[in-house]
């Protein structure tokens, strides 16, 4: 058990560490005012009129760095400073979000494989950590309640993995439509990939987490194999 919590103890560390630096960087690129003004509202209005994409709905929601696009009722939900801001983070955000809508109204390969195993992730998430404890503790007198533990984990592994495509696909998304709708300059161009870089970040580390967890769980399985 302790490798887990060394697992545990690095990864909570970095994870700290990628969400302080988004956090600067957001406060930082927050005081740059966008060329036309807009809001994160209006530059969600605006991507999606050009990409010709109707029926989304945009709505505020409580907290900082709570943005997000719900596929299930097609949904982009704002952070207040982002839906309210006139500045470089916000549009870099909201213009991120719009990406996963885009996404959606393409049938995004990546975000479709992702939607689907939405379900999975959410029966995992109720069982897996018991299932697994159970499992390390039975290892020598029922392996097989471990494998079943790996098994579930191994889902929530794949779902984060595949959430990096999707999410490095919307700020790609997000970047070009910013520059070429002339939100940003050349300048400006630059915090706003900056800002998205450093939110990506936090999906890479939740990935290399979980995945170096669901290796260190086999390893117990394989040792006690052998």
């Amino acid at each position: 058990m302790i490798g887990i919590w060394i697992i545990f103890i690095a990864f909570t560390l970095l994870s700290w560490l990628v969400s302080s630096q988004l956090k600067t960087r957001f406060k930082k690129y927050s005081k740059i005012p966008t060329a036309n003004g807009m809001t994160g509202r209006e530059v969600v209005e605006q991507m999606l009129r050009d990409h010709g994409i109707r029926g989304v709905k945009i709505g505020s929601v409580d907290g900082q760095l709570s943005d997000h696009y719900n596929p299930a009722n097609k949904t982009i939900n704002l952070s207040s400073d982002v839906y309210h801001g006139r500045n470089i983070a916000a549009a870099a955000v909201a213009a991120h979000e719009t990406g996963h809508a885009i996404q959606h109204a393409e049938a995004y390969m990546w975000l479709e494989m992702r939607s689907a195993l939405v379900p999975v992730v959410s029966f995992s998430s109720k069982w897996v950590q018991w299932v697994l404890l159970a499992g390390i503790l039975m290892v020598n007198t029922f392996p097989e309640l471990l494998l079943a533990g790996i098994v579930l984990f191994a889902g929530t592994t794949l779902f984060s993995i595949i959430t990096l495509p999707v999410e490095v696909d919307a700020s790609r998304r997000a970047l070009v439509w910013l520059k070429t709708s002339g939100i940003t300059s050349y300048e400006t161009q630059k915090s706003a990939f900056d800002a998205l870089k450093w939110a990506a970040y936090t999906y890479f580390v939740a990935a290399l987490s979980s995945l170096a967890t669901l290796l260190y769980y086999v390893m117990i399985y394989m040792g006690r194999r052998n």
